[in-house]
């Protein structure tokens, strides 16, 4: 391996490293505050991927349908509610008005706007407007009505909820693959070094996401409450957070982040409705680095991952997966052997 090699194989596990560290933080950031290991986030990956590619190709996306009979059931779960408990008043009509014209404007943008003439920065919009909420609606249909049962639960409810999804997104995008226009198509020379444009925007957008997440868990008072529900649950919901407002905040940011991580790797590679599960498995690996609890732990855990996968690639690409899988098993056994067993406090 001479230098160039290094510096190639160096920026592709970089940016690989950079989508995993920004699903490491999700998925640290949804366990801590709801106790849900999220096996679904690669999903958000592949959708977001599909989406935009079907944005790309002119293609109105179905995806548009299956927000659309999410908002149908999460207004009918609600109303349902309210009938029994006798609250008919004003919040039917509000009810109906939020949660129907929204997915009736995302009819409309589909099938309506010039998808494949848009500019890119649109189509990423419409992108992330298109499958953020699908967050807080599988959060409000699948985990607040168990949202207190024991954790064994809502890990099995997960990866039902992961299957679910593998087979609606078959049926959404087909079994084909498809891949996107780079962001930014060029190369750029350094010192006799050639980078890729494209890697450096990749690496730009994550760390603006996470200096994002930084200064909204740090300086707003949303951000303050999500902190607040992760170290003690019961504390915060004594002092009046609400922790449907902490799930469907943390699951808003899982899909926004699943999704904007799928834009960003659709030009590198191509992305199936199912590839979504081995990406998200890197990121849990950069995760379970970080103990489910350290945010900095685990996003240089998951760069430490692109990187191990990048040269294993070059040295052994058989194994490359087993390579990388295989460096679960040392942390495992550190964290079994220092980690203290705590009580769930609920």
């Amino acid at each position: 391996m001479n230098f160039q090699i290094a510096v190639l194989l160096g920026q592709d596990g970089i940016t690989n490293g950079a989508i995993y560290a920004l699903l490491a933080l999700s998925i640290v950031l949804v366990f801590t505050v709801t106790r849900v290991l999220l096996i679904p986030q690669g999903e958000f990956v592949a959708y977001g991927a599909l989406t935009m590619a079907a944005i790309q190709a002119g293609q109105p996306s179905a995806v548009a349908w299956l927000v659309t009979l999410l908002f149908a059931a999460s207004a009918a779960v609600d109303v349902a509610l309210l009938l029994m408990r006798s609250e008919r008043a004003v919040p039917l009509r509000w009810m109906f008005a939020g949660k129907l014209v929204y997915p009736l404007l995302m009819l409309l943008a589909v099938y309506k706007l010039p998808l494949a003439t848009m500019a890119m920065p649109l189509q990423i919009a419409l992108t992330l407007a298109l499958l953020v909420p699908l967050g807080p609606l599988l959060y409000r249909l699948v985990f607040q009505p168990i949202a207190d049962a024991p954790a064994l639960v809502l890990l099995i409810v997960s990866i039902a909820l992961h299957v679910s999804m593998v087979g609606v997104g078959l049926l959404v995008f087909g079994p084909g693959g498809a891949s996107t226009t780079p962001l930014v198509d060029a190369i750029i020379e350094v010192g006799g070094v050639r980078i890729k444009a494209q890697t450096l925007c990749v690496i730009a957008v994550a760390l603006l996401l996470i200096g994002a997440l930084y200064l909204m868990f740090g300086r707003t008072l949303y951000g303050k409450a999500l902190r607040a529900a992760a170290m003690n649950r019961m504390g915060a919901r004594l002092m009046g957070i609400s922790p449907v407002f902490a799930g469907k905040a943390t699951f808003s940011l899982a899909a926004l982040i699943g999704a904007m991580s799928g834009v960003l790797i659709a030009p590198m590679t191509t992305i199936y409705y199912d590839s979504g599960f081995i990406i998200s498995l890197k990121g849990f690996i950069g995760s379970i680095i970080g103990g489910l609890v350290s945010y900095p732990i685990a996003a240089i855990g998951a760069v430490v991952v692109g990187l191990i996968e990048a040269f294993s690639a070059f040295y052994a690409s058989t194994y490359k997966e087993i390579i990388v899988f295989t460096l679960i098993i040392p942390v495992l056994l550190w964290l079994s052997l220092t980690s203290k067993h705590v009580e769930d406090e609920e």
